[in-house]
């Protein structure tokens, strides 16, 4: 039997400490604000906290008469929150914003091999014929939502496909890990490090596929995206430390404890749902716990990291500042814990 064991206002207390802290950081329309505003609408969604969604369009209604970015793959993850946005206020500006999102992933980003998104961190071609783990929750999963929204099956398609070739490109099929990112250019994985990031981005987006995606086993690419998942999760559970954590690069004893990776990881477990992790589960919650501060900053979370040169790169990314992927990330794990009740 799937259970897990928590104090229901502790959680409450933490997600409440955290939402406010985020709420503080002064973020531009980017995709740490991004990871950032969808837990702080995930914590909307799993407490109905209206003052949490006031703070969010307070923001978002300021932020677009300053004007927005161009889109990119990464710019693209404010869409989750300009979803909750809509769905809960019913204002079409918000909506309007989804679909300015969906034509550019759709018709103008940059693709490679079967329709396959590149990486893009601005509007120039930063990095060609390269597949990152980030984009799968910048842009597949945005889109996949869209597309459940619209019960548009060509958007629903085109976002599984991303996840199809995220998987072939990315998972290492003898240890089920995933890989930072892979050049279709040069065919290899660049530097090669099973970074934690990485793999909490694929992990927690593949878990949400189940989550929100009605009668999936009619899409035969969720049978990969199942599998792997399995697979990877039973790989990342022998890789938790005593503290119940995730490592930044996951099978190096000597790279520090990341918590946003512990964060992601953790809430594709607790969605996944097999009993088998509970007890990893447990220790994550403990371990996540003690690293949000009173003020609701979580703690140790790495700097933004591209795929880095070598091993010391990695390794040498600071964590001393609050983040805003660490802030969305703890949420989402908080939020899927209450959510669990409902599943």
């Amino acid at each position: 039997m799937f259970k897990i064991n928590y104090d229901e206002n502790q959680i409450l207390k933490a997600i409440d400490q955290i939402v406010k802290k985020t709420m503080t950081m002064d973020m531009t329309w980017e995709w740490p604000c991004g990871v950032a505003y969808y837990g702080v609408s995930e914590a909307y969604e799993a407490t109905k906290n209206e003052k949490y969604l006031e703070m969010l369009k307070n923001w978002t209604d300021e932020y677009i008469e300053l004007g927005l970015p161009d889109w990119t793959v990464n710019t693209c993850a404010m869409g989750h929150a300009m979803i909750t946005l809509y769905e809960n206020t019913g204002d079409e500006k918000y909506w309007d914003i989804v679909l300015s999102k969906v034509d550019y992933i759709r018709n103008h980003a940059l693709r490679f091999g079967d329709r396959v998104l590149q990486h893009t961190v601005s509007i120039k071609n930063d990095f060609p014929e390269q597949a990152w783990a980030d984009t799968l929750f910048m842009a597949a999963f945005f889109l996949l939502r869209v597309g459940v929204k619209l019960e548009d099956k060509d958007i629903i398609e085109d976002a599984l496909n991303q996840y199809y070739w995220h998987i072939k490109y990315l998972q290492d099929p003898s240890t089920s890990l995933w890989y930072h990112g892979y050049n279709n250019i040069k065919k290899d994985h660049m530097s090669g490090f099973y970074w934690g990031r990485a793999n909490c981005w694929a992990a927690y987006t593949m878990s949400q596929v189940k989550r929100r995606l009605p009668q999936p086993y009619l899409y035969p690419i969720y049978m990969d995206i199942e599998c792997a998942l399995r697979d990877q999760l039973g790989a990342l559970k022998l890789l938790q430390t005593e503290n119940g954590l995730w490592r930044t690069i996951l099978d190096d004893e000597e790279s520090y404890e990341e918590v946003s990776a512990a964060c992601g990881i953790a809430a594709a477990m607790v969605t996944n749902q097999n009993p088998l992790h509970t007890k990893y589960i447990q220790k994550a919650l403990d371990g996540i716990m003690q690293n949000i501060s009173e003020d609701g900053r979580v703690l140790n979370v790495s700097g933004g990291t591209a795929v880095m040169n070598d091993r010391e790169g990695y390794r040498n990314i600071p964590k001393d500042w609050i983040q805003g992927w660490g802030q969305g990330l703890a949420l989402a794990f908080l939020t899927s814990i209450l959510n669990d009740k409902n599943m």
